[in-house]
């Protein structure tokens, strides 16, 4: 009578391995899928940590939404938006890995961030490329705010730092609400749904990372080489059959990553991040800082042939990308839009003919000066040092952004002056423009200079405030600095 209990036992191990084989083919089908859609994993792989389970759902809807919403804008927001769908894609498979493996040594950080930091360079570069489109403010809103991504090396306040990051970006929607709430309401469609996803990070950080990233409590230690291939392509399984992308160019942060070997601060990484276009001269400038002052120690810790090739590399290749480019001077009308571009020791720049619906636009000037008559809608000076500026009238706000040592003169009336990263900035005001309004953040040295009795009087701009709750609210003046 054993024949029927060989048949069970037989047709039980039929089921096991038709069972098995389900699960595999289920495993294979994931592995496959593109890396952005997560739809399905959690009904997958029941091994997929809560914060995981939290991070695919901000992707599947705000992220989602925010591509949704490029989409109908189409073009250069468009292509950013991509972007910034795979640099989110990176960080799912970052926070996928974190949540398998224990945190890693302090010389394995920089290399497992890696991926992240090159999709955050790619959005800034395409930003800098297209500096002529008609979109170029919102690619500045998401190009400013995209180092939020770096909340995962940053300690014991991730969420505060996204928040900053936030504002970065507002600074620029605002441009863009001015521009199109009255037009066209698919862009402010779209300015909602790229803030929500900053606004919908800070709450999951808040939840599942509220000091800084949590690593799995068990599993192996991750390191650079145990852990490159869950951090690729596929949503963190065993090595996949695809080889890596090839390497191509050098990435700005390969040499930074090995810098780091050393250095004991995860935040200090992606804290440079914060940079904008500087973003290769902040990188080199902290390394130097975490190499003296700020870790002595780095010494005595790395004092065989390694810190010598670190620091060989680091200051040999920047040079080669970005201090010697040398970009041709601009000084052209294109479209609406004055142009004054990369002028170096020119103090003789006039714009004597322009209209009501012209702006101008001044990029990365030194030591120059630019007299702009008439009247013009609105003026930008960005990213300039030891740059003059004297107009007649704008009707429109006239921003300083990102300079050092401004000055500007106003002959005759102005609304509005924003100062926003600046240090240094003098404003001499006519009689016709006392009641301008200034607005100011994250700037120093600041003064307005006021006509009286046939001279100017200074008058410095608060940068300290003092903040009191008085039973029903806030109330915040300037700070009188003791002395």
């Amino acid at each position: 009578m054993g024949h029927p209990s060989s048949m069970a036992e037989m047709q039980g191990l039929v089921e096991r391995l038709e069972r098995a084989v389900g699960r595999l083919e289920l495993l294979s089908s994931v592995s496959h899928q593109p890396s952005g859609n997560f739809g399905e994993i959690n009904g997958v792989n029941r091994g997929v940590a809560p914060s995981v389970e939290a991070f695919d759902k901000l992707m599947n809807s705000m992220v989602a939404e925010f591509l949704k919403k490029s989409k109908i804008l189409a073009g250069d927001v468009e292509t950013h938006a991509e972007m910034v769908h795979s640099a989110f894609q990176a960080q799912r498979a970052f926070l996928l890995m974190a949540s398998q493996y224990q945190q890693p040594q302090e010389n394995d950080v920089a290399a497992l961030l890696k991926p992240i930091s090159e999709k955050i360079q790619e959005i800034q570069t395409f930003r800098e490329r297209n500096r002529g489109s008609t979109m170029f403010n919102h690619l500045s809103a998401v190009s400013e705010s995209i180092p939020a991504l770096g909340w995962i090396a940053v300690s014991p306040k991730p969420g505060p730092y996204v928040k900053e990051m936030n504002d970065a970006a507002t600074f620029y929607t605002n441009r863009v609400l001015k521009d199109y709430k009255h037009s066209d309401l698919r862009h402010v469609d779209w300015v909602k749904s790229y803030l929500n996803i900053w606004s919908e990070l800070q709450a999951y950080i808040k939840e599942h990372h509220t000091t800084g990233l949590t690593w799995s409590k068990t599993g192996p230690v991750a390191s650079a080489t145990a852990t490159l291939s869950a951090l690729s392509p596929g949503p963190g399984l065993p090595p996949p059959p695809p080889p890596p992308p090839p390497p191509g160019p050098p990435p700005l942060f390969e040499n930074e990553g090995r810098e780091e070997e050393s250095s004991p601060s995860r935040s200090a990484l992606f804290a440079q991040l914060n940079q904008g276009e500087a973003i290769t001269k902040g990188l080199r400038h902290v390394t130097d800082a975490q190499k003296t002052y700020k870790n002595p120690s780095l010494r005595a810790q790395g004092g065989q042939s390694p810190p010598p090739t670190k620091r060989h590399t680091a200051g040999a290749t920047p040079p080669q990308s970005r201090p010697p480019q040398k970009h041709a001077p601009v000084f052209e009308l294109e479209g609406k839009k004055w142009r004054v571009e990369y002028q170096e020791d020119k103090n003789d720049l006039v714009i004597s003919e322009t209209e009501l619906k012209q702006v101008a636009y001044i990029f990365k000037c030194n030591k120059s000066t630019l007299q702009i008559k008439g009247k013009i809608n609105s003026i930008t000076i960005d990213n300039c040092k030891k740059f003059g500026l004297v107009f007649d009238n704008a009707v429109g706000i006239v921003e300083v952004i990102n300079s050092k040592d401004i000055q500007m003169q106003v002959m005759g009336k102005v609304p509005t002056i924003s100062i926003n990263k600046t240090e240094g900035c003098h404003i001499y005001l006519s009689e016709d423009a006392l009641d301008c309004e200034i607005v100011s953040a994250k700037s120093s040295e600041m003064n307005i200079l006021i006509p009286q009795d046939g001279d100017y009087r200074e008058f410095p701009v608060p940068e300290q405030f003092k903040t009191a709750w008085d039973g029903s609210k806030l109330v915040t003046v300037p700070a009188e600095i003791m002395g």
